[in-house]
């Protein structure tokens, strides 16, 4: 399997190149990839490019070839409003929602969040989400990297999207998705925490007009519920 590599920035249009030094390390010193090898480059703004690795010590180019206008893109735009959630769950969820498709990931602070996040903390985090989304194109064969946007409470976020189509998971919701119409532009999915949505937060969820849903009779979890929603989605609306 020929290995793929995000280039920061743009690609030049031919010819060789340098590597910069964190993607010529991973190449040449974690996966040991050898002078000659195949790699594909892409730099997040649509289609990819073979090129060929020169190595000499520790220099590491890229003699570009043949530029695809290869897309992975699905034709639904969803966007994952993800509760924040602790341990390593947060890495998972934005991996994998990206495998799945998503257009872009927006954590929200909810009242029974269990990982607070504040500042420059909440911005660290933040980068390190977005680097998880480079990593997830890299090996599922998207050639458009998905924005991880900064820590937003909840109220916040809810203040500056009342508008569209805000679905959010809760056990109890009136409907599952194999009940819903096919959206005619951007589907926003909210999910819960831990601890699940507080009886104030789906009040609020109700007055700006966001559409309760269900899955199935059983509770999933936080890292679950998001994912297994996507993935209907697709099914429904998408491209699966």
């Amino acid at each position: 399997m020929i290995s793929r590599f995000h280039f920061p920035g743009r690609l030049p249009e031919a010819g060789e190149f340098e590597l910069p030094e964190a993607l010529a390390h991973h190449a040449a010193r974690v996966l040991r990839l050898r002078d000659g090898e195949a790699v594909v480059l892409f730099d997040g703004h649509g289609g990819e490019v073979d090129a060929t690795l020169a190595i000499h010590g520790r220099r590491v180019s890229a003699r570009l070839g043949a530029r695809r206008d290869t897309e992975r893109e699905s034709p639904l735009e969803v966007v994952l409003v993800q509760a924040l959630a602790s341990g390593d769950k947060m890495d998972w969820v934005v991996q994998k929602a990206v495998e799945l498709g998503v257009s872009a990931v927006q954590p929200v602070q909810a009242e029974r969040s269990v990982l607070r996040l504040a500042g420059e903390r909440a911005e660290k985090r933040a980068a390190h989400w977005q680097q998880v989304a480079v990593a997830a194109c890299e090996q599922c064969g998207r050639n458009r990297v998905p924005v991880v946007l900064p820590v937003l409470g909840l109220p916040a976020w809810l203040a500056g999207h009342r508008g569209g189509l805000n679905y959010v998971l809760a056990p109890g919701g009136a409907a599952g998705f194999a009940d819903e119409p096919a959206p005619a532009g951007c589907v926003r999915l909210l999910v819960g925490p831990e601890g699940g949505w507080s009886e104030a937060e789906l009040a609020a969820f109700d007055a700006a007009g966001c559409r309760r849903v269900r899955l199935g009779p059983r509770i999933l979890r936080t890292e679950t519920a998001g994912l297994a929603a996507i993935a209907a989605m697709q099914v429904r609306w998408g491209d699966f």
